[in-house]
């Protein structure tokens, strides 16, 4: 039974959809990363916003700064998600001029400087508890039972944290914490670490404490210009919160991995195959997305497609062996797509070979072209897989070698 909370609790969720997604490197130069096709069918926008609605969070503010027009659309005013109300629901949050000192205007220098320029509306609004979430991450979880403990707990801050590798974890932020749940230390990517417990970016708060905190840490730091100093949550402001003893870890079930490098990106659609992701698979709190218009996928006599999603509007005459296609892709007879992850729109002409790759939308690859290649180990890298940009031209008979990139729009001809 789910877990009910009081009728009159203020919950306030800010879902930072961040700046430049640079780990994404050519995919996200002309995208905001929150905007990056997931499961051939949905953005990871789709899971923070469809986990707030499941948990009964209807006041949402989604903050976008880079890129936000190739977003904004999708968004849609929250409607996807019955958001678009006329009291509270949806709010987009965007980078403003003029309304402070110079380091509270414009973009913002890291989530917990995020935070620190929107706090007079944090403030203004008055809730209970504030829920801060990242949009770069596949999960599903209900809210509900994790407030409900933060609140019993007196707690000034709850991480929610997940289970990884210890070589994962040098890319995310280490969480030790005692057998009463009480946070003792974070450690933002260490070099080496012999913990797998990170913060999964979903984090409560009680807002007259992060408020406080962010005001004492701003004032401490004297930073000069428009940058405050306070970064990300994990450089100064956790720690100042740990240091209080009222911050508690809750371990995250299900699965969750942070889509933000092209190899965890590649790897969670490998997950995705293989069903160790369960996040589809909540009927009580549905992945809810844009609505993938035309006709479903077809496939024709000759084509061999094996562990695979093929996503509506896509034509496959070819293979597909352990892929990923977006909506609107075409593999052509002969043409053979392994291992990789095709965004949408993209063809894939006969006798093209695309092995560990992630190929962006409106591609062609022409006859008889090679991208990408197997990787030598059982270990997947970021150096390992081939990514091919927005509108990429590869001509027939042209090889684009593994781990290579393609900037949108170039071409690559014949060598």
């Amino acid at each position: 039974m789910a877990t009910s909370l009081p009728a009159t609790l203020r919950t306030l969720a800010v879902v930072q959809a961040g700046g430049a997604g640079s780990r994404m490197e050519v995919l996200t130069q002309e995208r905001a990363k929150p905007a990056m096709p997931v499961a051939g069918t949905h953005r990871l926008i789709d899971f923070p916003l469809s986990v707030l609605v499941a948990s009964n969070i209807s006041d949402v503010w989604v903050s976008v700064q880079f890129q936000s027009g190739t977003l904004d659309t999708y968004l849609a005013g929250g409607r996807p998600w019955d958001l678009d109300r006329t009291r509270g629901g949806f709010r987009r949050l965007t980078p403003e001029q003029g309304s402070g000192s110079p380091d509270e205007d414009g973009f913002s220098q890291g989530n917990a400087d995020g935070l620190f320029r929107i706090r007079d509306d944090i403030r203004a609004f008055a809730p209970d508890v504030l829920l801060v979430l990242s949009a770069d991450h596949l999960f599903n979880v209900d809210l509900r039972p994790v407030i409900s403990r933060h609140l019993d707990r007196g707690a000034e801050c709850t991480l929610l944290t997940a289970e990884v590798g210890v070589q994962e974890a040098t890319h995310q932020v280490v969480v030790s914490a005692g057998a009463d749940g009480r946070v003792r230390a974070v450690r933002p990517k260490p070099s080496s670490t012999d913990i797998g417990t990170v913060a999964s970016e979903i984090v409560l708060y009680d807002p007259d404490v992060l408020i406080e905190a962010l005001d004492r840490l701003h004032a401490q730091l004297q930073a000069d210009g428009a940058d405050t100093g306070l970064g990300d949550f994990a450089e100064h402001l956790l720690p100042a919160l740990v240091g209080r003893g009222q911050v508690y870890a809750e371990p995250l079930p299900g699965y969750w991995k942070d889509l933000g490098r092209p190899e965890a990106y590649l790897q969670a659609h490998r997950d995705l195959l293989a069903g160790r992701v369960d996040v589809f698979s909540h009927a009580d709190r549905p992945i809810r997305s844009g609505t993938t218009e035309g006709p479903a996928a077809w496939f024709g006599d000759e084509a061999e497609v094996r562990d695979a999603m093929v996503a509506p509007r896509s034509r496959v005459r070819g293979s597909v062996r352990r892929s990923v296609l977006g909506p609107g892709v075409e593999v052509q007879a002969g043409a053979v797509v392994e291992d990789s992850v095709l965004l949408g729109d993209t063809v894939v002409e006969a006798g093209a070979i695309i092995r560990t790759a992630i190929v962006d939308t409106g591609v062609r690859v022409g006859r008889g072209a090679r991208v990408g290649d197997a990787p030598a180990g059982t270990r997947l890298t970021d150096e390992a897989i081939t990514l091919i940009g927005q509108d990429c031209t590869i001509r027939r008979g042209a090889v684009v070698p593994a781990g290579a990139r393609l900037d949108p729009g170039a071409t690559a001809d014949q060598t």
